[in-house]
């Protein structure tokens, strides 16, 4: 009987989730650097790709068909690092679930001391950091190792937590507290530790383990600046409650700047270049706004249904349809509660403003970017 063979006698008692996106060079090296890690353990590799283009989920299938310990979840229309670990850690019945990056920056070796850490010190997760002595932040520049810092300290201050590593990618946690938690995770954006933190109704018992970061061995980094504007979606989200979708808020701040560059538009129109058409002025400006707004959205809000190539503009058509009809209920409604009920013309204003809002969000989130997608 082989060794893995032997393993699979028994059900996995450590489970590692590996987002993947373009990984196909990465994922051999990081499961041999697992296997070599934790001789001993009964252990599962399951990879969650996101219908990468250069065949990462056909790699790890050859992978898996060599040592059935490995396997693939393929996503199919959807993307997302922090969704796809919940459903890597929703699939597997692991009691210990472990969260690493395929581009072998995290160090599988501390992988053994963070199972030894759950199983004996009556912790609910453990996390790798890049900040404790002993810890390093590699070959990061200036720029990036104080945006991180600065990011750092906004989290323990709304978390309440003196984590030195809050937006670490490298931690353990037990099955059980995961599923506790689950329903109320946003699911979104990059830093699904900070998520956790936040669903948990109860302060997290953890403890940091040091490591240091490694360089990138292969492919390219997948964070940018997006990550920031996820992060500050996350602030925003735990100030003002679970209960407004986080999408909801992205959609309404890109809503926000979207005014800004319809009263821009239409001044330079107006005033700059003189041209006296007020309503062709108005026409432009909203179309300008509406078009500022659609790819905006497409970059953030629904980064993980990005549309791309056709499908950005059957996607930018619906959008200004669903938006001009949004723009028609804000006015409808506003002028009806200013003239038949005396709201005021703030109130009235906001609520129109709040109306259209919600129809344009709901409306593309369904006919914009769901859609289109699927139709693809």
């Amino acid at each position: 009987m082989s060794v893995h063979t032997l393993h699979l006698a028994y059900p996995p008692e450590l489970a590692i989730i590996i987002p993947t996106y373009q990984e196909a060079e990465s994922v051999a090296e990081i499961a041999k650097w697992v296997a070599a890690a934790l001789d001993g353990v009964a252990w599962e590799l399951i990879f969650v790709d996101d219908d990468s283009p250069d065949g990462t989920a056909e790699r790890v299938r050859a992978l898996a068909r060599r040592d059935p310990r490995i396997r693939v979840l393929q996503r199919i229309g959807r993307r997302g690092l922090a969704s796809a670990c919940i459903e890597g850690m929703l699939a597997t019945s692991a009691p210990y679930l472990a969260v690493m990056d395929a581009d072998l920056q995290h160090d599988a070796q501390l992988l053994p001391q963070m199972l030894h850490s759950l199983r004996h010190e009556g912790l609910d997760l453990v996390i790798g950091s890049r900040y404790l002595p002993g810890g390093d932040l590699g070959n990061w520049d200036r720029r990036r190792r104080r945006m991180s810092r600065l990011a750092t300290r906004i989290a323990q201050i709304m978390l309440h937590a003196e984590l030195t590593d809050p937006m670490s990618g490298f931690f353990m946690i037990r099955a059980e507290v995961l599923h506790r938690v689950v329903r109320r995770l946003s699911g979104l954006g990059f830093k699904i530790l900070l998520d956790l933190f936040s669903a948990a109704d109860a302060p997290l018992r953890f403890r940091e383990l040091p490591y240091r970061f490694r360089a990138r061995q292969q492919g390219e980094s997948k964070l940018d600046n997006a990550v920031l504007w996820e992060f500050l979606l996350m602030l925003i989200q735990k100030l003002t409650g679970a209960w407004v979708p986080i999408r909801f808020i992205a959609f309404s701040l890109i809503g926000g700047i979207g005014v800004v560059v319809h009263l821009a538009v239409l001044w330079s129109i107006l005033e700059l270049f003189g041209l006296p058409a007020f309503a062709a002025g108005q026409a432009t400006a909203a179309l300008v706004a509406m078009t500022s707004n659609f790819f905006l959205n497409n970059l953030l809000t629904y980064r993980d249904l990005r549309l791309r190539g056709r499908a950005l503009i059957r996607g930018w058509l619906s959008f200004v349809f669903a938006c001009s009809i949004g723009a028609l209920a804000n006015v409808g409604i506003a002028n009806y509660l200013f003239q038949e009920t005396r709201s005021g013309w703030v109130l009235s204003a906001l609520a129109g403003i709040l109306v259209g809002a919600v129809w344009n969000y709901a409306v593309t989130a369904v006919y914009t970017w769901r859609r289109t997608v699927n139709a693809l």
